[in-house]
């Protein structure tokens, strides 16, 4: 398991979504700044509340450019419910191999009852990963704020770079 650090290509992960069909990470969120989020469950009180966060501040990260997706490993059943519930407008994965993902991202896994720990990213246009929020428990994980403030500063550096050192990272 290896952790992703900023400067890392985000792998390659397909997600199952609610009716059958898939979406490609990061390809999904090219051309902008992604965010993707991995939620312990439905039955989690704080993913519960990081999801609905994120669903309120989607004008804010339309208008700076950000997409959202989420990923679990529920059923689709319990997708569906939860994208219902909140009236979540993001792509949310379902049905995930927690510890593929593990290996492909370094997220931690709980292996009394399967399931990924909250793990987030923040990637730029090129899918490479900016910042990665990594929590061992229910606590610590992705706040919108954050990430729209971090995505206006970043846009805001990168207008000041030239072209030969903008890497989308800021030291």
């Amino acid at each position: 398991m290896t952790l992703l650090r900023p400067g890392d290509q985000f792998p390659a992960l397909i997600l199952s979504l609610p009716g059958g069909d898939t979406l490609a990470v990061p390809e999904a969120l090219a051309g902008g700044f992604g965010v993707i989020l991995f939620y312990r469950g439905s039955w989690c009180p704080y993913c519960n509340a990081q999801l609905r966060a994120f669903q309120r501040a989607a004008g804010s990260l339309t208008a700076i450019g950000a997409k959202v997706v989420a990923l679990s490993v529920d059923d689709e059943a319990a997708t569906r419910e939860l994208v219902a519930k909140h009236g979540l407008t993001f792509p949310v994965g379902h049905s995930a191999d927690a510890r593929k993902i593990a290996e492909l991202t370094g997220a931690f896994v709980n292996d009394d009852a399967l399931f990924l720990q909250s793990t987030g990213f923040v990637i730029d246009p090129a899918g490479r990963v900016v910042v990665s929020v990594y929590s061992s428990g229910a606590i610590g994980r992705l706040v919108p704020e954050d990430v729209i403030g971090l995505i206006r500063y970043l846009r805001e550096a990168r207008s000041r770079l030239t072209p030969a050192t903008d890497t989308g990272q800021v030291a």
